[in-house]
């Protein structure tokens, strides 16, 4: 999903957010692709192809930067370069709640962060080759 062109923009803004930890995650990029596909198309992370590597390393790192608030930073840091994100619509006439969805926060919502990378992920589709 990431072209190379699109990583190498992306690479050392990553690399100046992320955790530091003992064993840098593997396939960092891959990982990245699976997160931005799976937050472009709203599918469960089961549904992350194979080629992007397995579902549960992207979910574990997608959790895992959220708590530490690294999708934030990584989005301060890409509107400080000047890029544009792209807009996103949802219509709602069909979403229905379930009827005990009060709407209060559960310990460790993840709710902010799903959309940050949402917007990353218009900003590399924004990125990409356009077609004619």
């Amino acid at each position: 999903m990431l072209s190379d062109a699109q990583w190498s923009e992306l690479e050392p803004l990553v690399e100046a957010c992320r955790p530091k930890a003992k064993t840098p995650p593997q396939d960092l990029r891959r990982t990245l692709s699976a997160i931005l596909w799976r937050h472009q198309n709203g599918a469960k992370w089961r549904a992350v192809p194979q080629e992007l590597g397995p579902w549960w390393r992207a979910a574990q790192i997608f959790i895992r930067w959220s708590r530490a608030g690294v999708w934030e930073r990584l989005l301060s840091l890409v509107q400080e370069r000047g890029v544009q994100l792209g807009m996103v619509f949802l219509d709602g006439t069909n979403v229905r709640a379930h009827q005990k969805a009060a709407g209060a926060a559960k310990r460790g919502d993840l709710g902010p962060s799903e959309i940050i990378v949402k917007l990353l992920a218009a900003r590399v589709a924004a990125m990409g080759p356009r077609l004619a």
